[in-house]
C-alpha cells in the first residue's frame, strides 16, 4: 500500500490582519456564520466542536501490514470520503468515530486518478453527522484553512493555516495529473491523509492528500484535492462504483520563452504547447500536430512549429493546469469539445474533437 502523508494546517498564532478583523477593524470572510467572539481561538474551537464528529480515523489491514488515515462523513447513508491511497489493497477497513464507536467499513469505489475513495458504514442515520462542502472555485490565496485528522494515529487533531496557492497540479496514483489542487502551508504528517481541509464556515474545501518533503514530514507545502472535484468523484463512485474521465490524447507544456521567441508571440501569450500527439487518440484523429523543433548544427534552437491550445469551448486556457482542470470538471467521455488552437504562431483554428475515455 502506498503511503502518502495527508494534511494538517499550521500557525497557532493568527495574523495581525485576522486579529484586526476580529476586533472590528477589518472584515473577515466567513465570520458572520460563526458569530463575533472575543478571541480568535474561540472561532477555531467552535468549528472543531461542530466538525469533529464528522471526521473519522481509518485503520486498514493489507497483505503487507497495517496502515491508516482519516476521512469524513458526507451523508446520512453512511458514506465516507477518504484518499484512495489510504485504502489501497486493503483487506480490512475499520472506522472509528469521535464518540468511540468502532465500525467495519466496506469500499464503495476508488478513483486512483484523483486519489479519492468512498467507504460505507452501517450506522443509523441519526448517529451520523455529515459535513457540508464549500465551492472550491471561490477560494483565494490567504484565506484561513483548518484541518482535522489523525496524525501518527494520535486521534483527532485540529491545526490551522492558510491557503498558500490555488490551481496547482499534482500527480495522482496513475500516470495522469490532478488539476485545480489547493496548496496550503499546513503541517501535514502520516495519518492525516483523507481528512478534511475546512474553511471558517466549517465547510470542506478540500481533501488533504500530499506533501512535498523528502523526509515525509511537514515542510509547509501540502496539497488538498478540491471540494468540487471531490463531490463529483464521490457522487459517481456512489452511483456506479467507478470513475471515468475524458481523454484528449496529448501531452504538453505551458508556453515558455522558447516558444514565445521562436513563434514571435507576445511576451504575455499563454496556452498549452502540444508536445506529443498520441497515436490513434482523439487529438490525432482531429489533426492536431505535435511540436517540431528546428536546430542548427550546434544543436541550438533556431525555430519551431507547434500547435498551441488557447481555449476549450471558449474558456481561456493559460496552461496545462487549466486544461487538466477544465476536462476533469466539465467534460465526459464521448463528448465533443472545440479547441481554439494557434498553429505555428500564425493560423488560428477551431478544432472539434470527440473525447475518448482514459
Amino acid at each position: 500500500m502506498k503511503s502518502i502523508a495527508s494534511k494538517i494546517l499550521l500557525p497557532a498564532a493568527i495574523s495581525l490582519f485576522a486579529v484586526a478583523a476580529l476586533f472590528g477593524a477589518l472584515p473577515l470572510p466567513g465570520i458572520q456564520a460563526i458569530g463575533i467572539v472575543t478571541h480568535p481561538n474561540d472561532i477555531f474551537a467552535d468549528i472543531y466542536q461542530n466538525a469533529s464528529p464528522s471526521v473519522v480515523a481509518i485503520s486498514v489491514a493489507t497483505a503487507e501490514g497495517a496502515g491508516g488515515g482519516s476521512g469524513f462523513v458526507i451523508d446520512r447513508a453512511g458514506h465516507i470520503v477518504t484518499n484512495a491511497h489510504v485504502v489501497e489493497e486493503a483487506d480490512e477497513i475499520v472506522v472509528e468515530f469521535l464518540e468511540g464507536a468502532i465500525i467495519r467499513a466496506h469500499l464503495v469505489g476508488s478513483d486512483p486518478a484523483s486519489d479519492l475513495a468512498v467507504l460505507k458504514v452501517d450506522v443509523p442515520a441519526d448517529q451520523l453527522q455529515p459535513i457540508a462542502f464549500a465551492d472550491s472555485d471561490q477560494l483565494i490565496v490567504g484565506q484561513t484553512a483548518l484541518a482535522i485528522g489523525s496524525p501518527f494515529s494520535q486521534g483527532w487533531t485540529l491545526t490551522s493555516g492558510i491557503i498558500s496557492a490555488v490551481d496547482r497540479t499534482i500527480q495522482g496514483l496513475t500516470e495522469f495529473s490532478i488539476g485545480g489542487v489547493i496548496q496550503t502551508d499546513a503541517s501535514i504528517n502520516p495519518g492525516n491523509s483523507g481528512g478534511p481541509l475546512i474553511n471558517l464556515d466549517g465547510e470542506v474545501i478540500g481533501v488533504n492528500s500530499q506533501i512535498i518533503s523528502a523526509a515525509r514530514s511537514s515542510a509547509g507545502v501540502g496539497f488538498a484535492i478540491p471540494s468540487n472535484l471531490t463531490q463529483r468523484v464521490a457522487a459517481t463512485l456512489i452511483d456506479t462504483g467507478e470513475m471515468t474521465y475524458s481523454y484528449l490524447g496529448i501531452s504538453g507544456f505551458d508556453v515558455n520563452i522558447n516558444a514565445i521567441e521562436s513563434l514571435d508571440l507576445p511576451n504575455n501569450f499563454r496556452g498549452v504547447v502540444i508536445r506529443e500527439v498520441i497515436d490513434d487518440g482523439p487529438s490525432a484523429g482531429a489533426g492536431l500536430r505535435e511540436i517540431t523543433r528546428m536546430l542548427n548544427l550546434d544543436d541550438e534552437l533556431v525555430g519551431m512549429r507547434a500547435d498551441i491550445i488557447t481555449a476549450v469551448d471558449g474558456a481561456p486556457i493559460k496552461g496545462m493546469n487549466d486544461l487538466i482542470t477544465y476536462l476533469a470538471r466539465n467534460t465526459r467521455p464521448d463528448q465533443t469539445i472545440t479547441l481554439s488552437v494557434l498553429r505555428d504562431g500564425a493560423r488560428e483554428l477551431e478544432v472539434p474533437i470527440a473525447l475518448g475515455s482514459r
